[in-house]
């Protein structure tokens, strides 16, 4: 296990410097910060202490190894907006991105589990096509379609929900509604795939031979054997809420991660967006080495292919 485990770091190490160079000299593009901060009328002379304070008076070769230099010692550097520690300004947003992943993921899963599963029961039958059906669209559903249509309808229209916000439980329906419907669509396919093979396998047979319920067939035997495709896919869709949370919380005012990287970019805040950024990548990392890990456990084959 050690063996795949460091093979796993090894191998996700250049894809998260990747993204680190990318997102720092990217960011540069989006123009100099003087002109958002400093007024119209700002002489040269104030443009150039601006520029001498934020170090954007160095080459970019030498901001960025200033840059590698501060992260090491975890030091993101300070908010041009705020003036506060931009490590600080993420920490406090990256929560409410991680409650809302997982409240959605912990729905998307257990409601999938149990449409998938009774699809699976009964291939073919008018259940199982009005759930493949259904699932079909939820899959296919663009987010923002979804969340620009349930703002018109449910807030707008019919005034039953609030358009933003997090102080209510009812807050939390349309976005979590929105992220929603394409895992559990998607879920739905892969449960009832998985399901599918093992009810069709021998063992299955032999335990209704012994007398086991369907209770126990369907949750104990089969779908315990059909967990480790499900899992990967459930721990990729995790990855992808963490890191597509952007259409959503700017939709719905949701104080994340996402929201703040839109307003860093925005307003040129560049150690905000660059430590937003790291901080994601950082922890979608954790999140594969982690799936990779609960799928070794699963299947043997896993290990044994990564230390052959």
């Amino acid at each position: 296990m050690l063996t795949f485990l460091r093979q796993r770091i090894v191998s996700s190490a250049v894809p998260l410097l990747v993204v680190v160079l990318g997102v720092f000299f990217l960011a540069r593009l989006t123009g100099d910060p003087a002109n958002l901060y400093l007024p119209l009328s700002a002489t040269p002379e104030m443009r150039a202490e601006f520029s001498a304070r934020n170090g954007f008076d160095q080459s970019l070769l030498a901001q960025f190894g200033d840059y590698l230099a501060r992260v090491s010692q975890l030091d993101f550097g300070d908010s041009l907006r705020t003036a506060q520690p931009a490590g600080e300004a993420v920490l406090r947003a990256f929560p409410a991105t991680l409650q809302l992943a997982g409240v959605t993921m912990l729905l998307a899963i257990t409601g999938a589990v149990i449409v998938g599963s009774l699809a699976a029961v009964r291939p073919n039958s008018m259940a199982d096509r009005i759930a493949s059906f259904l699932s079909s669209m939820a899959a296919s559903t663009p987010d923002f379609w979804f969340a620009i249509m349930g703002v018109l309808i449910f807030a707008v229209q019919l005034n039953w929900l609030p358009t933003s916000g997090t102080g209510s439980g009812a807050a939390w329906v349309l976005p979590v509604a929105t992220l929603l419907i394409r895992p559990f669509g998607v879920l739905v396919q892969v449960v009832r795939g998985a399901m599918v093979s093992a009810l069709s396998a021998p063992y299955i047979k032999v335990a209704r031979s012994k007398g086991a319920s369907e209770r126990q067939v369907i949750f104990k035997h089969a779908l315990r054997n059909a967990g480790a495709p499900v899992l990967t896919v459930a721990g990729d869709l995790t990855v992808g809420l963490v890191n597509g949370a952007v259409v959503v919380e700017t939709i719905f005012g949701w104080p994340g991660i996402g929201k703040l990287m839109i307003d860093s970019i925005l307003q040129r805040d560049f150690a905000v967006l660059q430590a937003a950024v790291l901080i994601t990548a950082l922890t979608i990392f954790a999140l594969n080495i982690l799936i990779d890990m609960c799928y070794a456990l699963l299947d043997a084959r896993v290990r044994q292919g990564a230390m052959a």
